[in-house]
Parts: C-alpha cells; structure tokens; sequence
C-alpha cells in the first residue's frame, strides 16, 4: 500500500521539505516534491544561545509556503523535525509555538542520537548489507554532524522505528539517548562540529587564515576522539556522506557546471580529491566562492567549514573514498513517518 507523507527538516542552516508516496512493502519512496531553502535559523545561537528574531521569521515564512504545498499535495501525514540549533536555543518553546500555528503540528526537537538514525534510515534504506556494508554515515550539518555504524538496509515494513510525530498543539517530542532508540547493531554519536559553527567560531577571515583553519582543525579533532571511542569506525566498509557541504564538495571535484542532484547521487569521490577541494575552498575569497558553478548563494560563507569536517573525518579513520548520497535525514522522516502513520 502506498501513503502519501510530508516531511520537513530544520536545521541549523537549511529548512527542507520532501513530500512523497511511500510504499513499504516494495520499500520504495518516489518523491513528489523536494524543497530546500537556507533559513540560518542557527545564526548566532553558538554565541548568544538564542533563536534570533530574524532567523525566527525567515524560517517561519518559509514554513508558510510549506504548509501550502503540503496541502496541495493532500499528504495524509506530516512529520516535522528540529536538530541542533533548536536544541541548543534557550527560546525553543516560541519556535515550537510558531511552527505549530503554521503546519498544525508541533516539531520534534531530537536528540543527536534520534537525529543520527533517521539520517541512516534515509541514507541507507536502498542499500543492501552486500553492497558494501557496514557503513558508516556522516552527516554534516550546519551545528553538528551525526556519525551512525550500521549494517545498512534500515527501512522498510520490517525495520525498528526510530519513533512518531507530536500532534497539533502538543509540546515538542524530545527523544531520550541512545536506549530506545538506536538497535543493538548500530552506534551512533553527535558532535557539535557543523559548518556554521566552525564558520561562526574559527574561520572568519575572507579567506580564513592559517591561524584560524589550524583552531578549526583542532576543535574538529577533538571531536573525533570523542567519535573513535563511541563507534567503532575500523568495521565500517563504507564511508556515506551526506548534505549539502558534503554534495557540493562531491560537484565541485567532479567538475560540474551546475549541480545536478542525479549525478551526484552515489558518486565516489577519492580522499586526495576531497582534499584538494577542502584546501581550494579555504584558500578562496568569499566572492570566488560564490563564483562556483554549483555553489548555493547560502553555502558561499559556510562551504570551508563543511569541507573541512569531510576531509579530517577521511584522514582520521582512513577512508580512500566517500560515497556521496542525496538521500539523508529528510528521506528517513519520510521512512517512519510512513511505518509510523499510514495503514
């Protein structure tokens, strides 16, 4: 049977939309829809701990025109998810209030752990075991990146659920640790090592100097102690990177001339040449950056930062390759939304 969802990720710097028709008996999700708009609703939050006003509004106006394409689609399910700004902000109850007067249902704020598997579940779902698994997930968004150790194959009618959706009016669904919601094959950690925090914190020169790539790099190391302990990363076959720093990263080493999602979806792209492009990227002006084919106007300042993530995470663990996916968090609140919520 097939259900029609709606799923919106909010991020620190970016707010998407996927709406899609799921059918998990042949564990396929066609999309109907993908939005993506940057909305920094994280801008500032590393240094004041609070939601700024404008971000608030550039968010919730966003949200506005989601709410209108949700139901023009007629989704029989909307899930919506919070990561981590809205963690971190003292002032997450006004973000709650709004997002639940515009979508009528109010988000859920998850921890790093639950954000981790339903960035595996949308990552992995189409990717069997055998095709070069146990894979590792990095997901590097604007405040933190998400690490999961898994076997792969996660969705579809059979899979755990990492968990539901609150409904209209009702207060933020803040998921526990890692009990209850990771399965005992996989380990997952959250590291406060996102692009717009190590933009915001070390790299803000135009172009950062070496002084400040050397804070960033070392602040990114220390996380990946923390990463080494909690997941055993030498079992894991596969590297699979996901958003934005990470796709634009993949175009900018495959020399496209405008990005093309298609093309980028479960490309390889070597560490030498993550590399390379990590350098370029920091060694730009913000203005060359921008001058990027395949750059979106709202990565130009951040794109240093992502790629930096990307590069000392295949130095640290040893990965010749990276296998880039299109496919990610959004995809994984689709995939439960739909065990979840339809018949």
């Amino acid at each position: 049977m097939t259900c029609r969802v709606a799923a919106v990720d909010c991020g620190t710097n970016s707010l998407r939309l996927l709406v899609a028709d799921v059918d998990l008996d042949r564990a396929e999700l066609t999309d109907l829809t993908r939005r993506m708009e940057i909305v920094r609703l994280g801008e500032g939050v590393d240094q004041t701990g609070r939601l700024a006003p404008a971000a608030l509004a550039r968010t919730i106006g966003v949200l506005r025109e989601y709410a209108d394409v949700i139901a023009g689609f007629a989704a029989q399910s909307v899930r919506m998810v919070a990561t981590s700004a809205t963690r971190d902000a003292g002032n997450a109850a006004e973000f709650v209030r709004r997002v639940s007067d515009v979508l009528g249902i109010a988000p859920e704020v998850l921890t790093g752990a639950g954000e981790a598997m339903l960035s595996f579940t949308g990552a992995t779902a189409e990717l069997a075991a055998d095709h070069g698994g146990p894979f590792l997930v990095a997901d590097i968004g604007g405040g933190s990146t998400e690490f999961v150790l898994g076997p792969g194959g996660y969705g579809g009618a059979g899979s755990p659920s990492p968990g539901g959706y609150g409904g209209a009016g009702s207060p933020p669904v803040i998921r526990g640790g890692l009990g209850g919601i990771v399965p005992p094959d996989y380990r997952a950690i959250s590291v406060n090592i996102g692009c717009v925090r190590r933009t915001e914190r070390h790299l803000r020169g135009d172009p950062p100097t070496a002084r400040e790539v050397a804070a960033a790099t070392a602040d990114i190391d220390a996380a990946l102690d923390a990463v080494a302990a909690a997941v055993p990363v030498g079992e894991a076959k596969t590297l699979v990177g996901l958003a934005g720093s990470v796709t634009t990263v993949a175009a900018i080493a495959m020399g496209l001339p405008a990005y093309d999602a298609a093309r980028i979806h479960h490309a390889r792209v070597c560490s030498a040449d993550v590399h390379a492009v990590t350098l370029a990227l920091l060694s730009q002006t913000r203005t060359v950056r921008a001058g990027i084919g395949v750059m979106h106007p709202g990565r130009v300042d951040v794109i240093g930062g992502g790629a930096l993530v990307l590069d000392r995470v295949m130095d640290r663990f040893g990965f010749s390759e990276v296998l880039v996916s299109e496919h990610d968090i959004l995809d994984g609140i689709a995939w439960s939304l739909a065990r979840d919520s339809c018949p």
